[in-house]
């Protein structure tokens, strides 16, 4: 080992320091990525310097949690251009429905699997979307830290690029609005959310030491609110819940007044972002999201407008820690990377009505310009 990974194995190990009971098992974890000598014969010093296969086309490229809502869009978009994609999920909040379409395919594999332990792979690129992203599920996983350990540690084994999505939650309830990169967020690190939030700013910090002390490819994303085809009907989300109750002819759930804001963003112009931040030559972070700000009684009057006008309003009251205000700054992504969203939320928002249309009543999915599909 070269004479700089001992400091680099202290600088990650400070890190983790204070994760509780599980600290001593994650910092024994980093030691020993540190530390080892290599993987199937590679050289552990020059890992991450010359990513492999960057160059070339028919990448392999791993994508964790590829069963999930923007995972399984992600590796669509990855094997239609070529690349053969291994999908590691434990299928927590993943549907194998997701995936189905590429069963068969010889460039697709998919092997059930909780990043929390680690797991040997031979790839070119990781995309790590391995979390439980809505409040229903995240405070149980605790994938955020432990799993990307495991991913950063892949990806360096075997020298391939690392993506981490990370999220505007690491704003917390920000408070300059719109949020750039630069700004450190006003997060409560005790609150009812926390867990999502820290868990993220901490996978942040292990992406960048890995990146500094070992010289990894590292590329981070900041994903603001996402919707689409394939989201969790009943995950608690802001768009799915709206969606789901207007469909079923229940009150679309108001909390608070609903003059919080957040943005929308498809889920086709995200995945656009992520390959292209990954095949670019910028660490980041980057703000990934729709510059589009909507309150959330507007939100309530756009779903009305695609599903029915007559649907109800019901307002409770507001939940713990909730952001009052959520917007990107987009500049960095445009400037750097080419990228900026295309779908508005008016456009793309019947394209998830008909899909979650579909998946509650067993209708067959009205096509653009009419006809319909089962």
């Amino acid at each position: 080992m070269s004479g700089g990974g001992g400091g680099g194995a202290g600088l990650i190990a400070g890190s983790v320091s204070g994760l509780g009971a599980e600290s001593s098992e994650v910092t024994r974890r980093v030691l020993y990525e540190a530390y080892t000598e290599g993987f199937r014969g590679r050289n552990v010093a020059a890992a991450g310097k010359v990513p492999l296969g960057l160059k070339k086309k028919n990448l392999r490229i791993v994508v964790t949690g590829g069963a999930g809502f923007v995972g399984s869009h992600l590796v669509d978009r990855l094997i239609a251009r070529g690349d053969s994609v291994i999908v590691v999920d434990n299928f927590f909040t993943g549907r194998k429905e997701n995936l189905m379409h590429h069963f068969g395919n010889p460039k697709f594999e998919l092997i059930r699997h909780d990043v929390v332990e680690p797991i040997l792979l031979e790839v070119d690129q990781i995309y790590h979307l391995a979390c439980p992203a809505s409040p229903v599920h995240y405070k149980f996983n605790p994938t955020n830290v432990v799993g990307t350990l495991n991913m950063l540690g892949l990806a360096k084994r075997v020298g391939a690029r690392f993506l981490l999505t990370s999220t505007s939650e690491v704003y917390g309830d920000p408070l300059q609005h719109p949020q750039v990169e630069t700004y450190w967020g006003n997060v409560n690190p005790i609150g009812v959310r926390s867990c999502y939030d820290e868990g993220k700013r901490t996978a942040e910090t292990l992406t960048m030491d890995y990146h500094r002390s070992l010289g990894i490819e590292v590329r981070i994303a900041r994903i603001f609110n996402t919707y689409g085809p394939r989201m969790c009907i009943d995950d608690g989300r802001v768009v799915s819940n709206f969606v789901a109750q207007a469909l079923r002819k229940e009150p679309m759930t108001v909390y608070g007044d609903g003059k919080q804001t957040r943005s929308f963003q498809y889920v086709s112009d995200l995945v656009e972002g992520l390959i292209r931040l990954m095949e670019g030559d910028h660490v980041g972070p980057f703000n990934l999201g729709n510059p589009g700000e909507f309150t959330m009684l507007e939100l309530a009057e756009v779903v009305q407008e695609a599903i029915d006008p007559n649907a109800k309003i019901e307002f409770r009251p507001n939940t713990e820690d909730d952001p009052h205000k959520r917007k990107p700054d987009i500049s960095k992504a445009k400037q750097l990377l080419g990228w900026e969203p295309t779908i508005s939320l008016r456009k793309g928002l019947p394209l998830m009505v008909s899909d979650f249309r579909q998946r509650i009543f067993g209708t067959p999915k009205t096509l653009i310009g009419g006809g319909a599909t089962a």
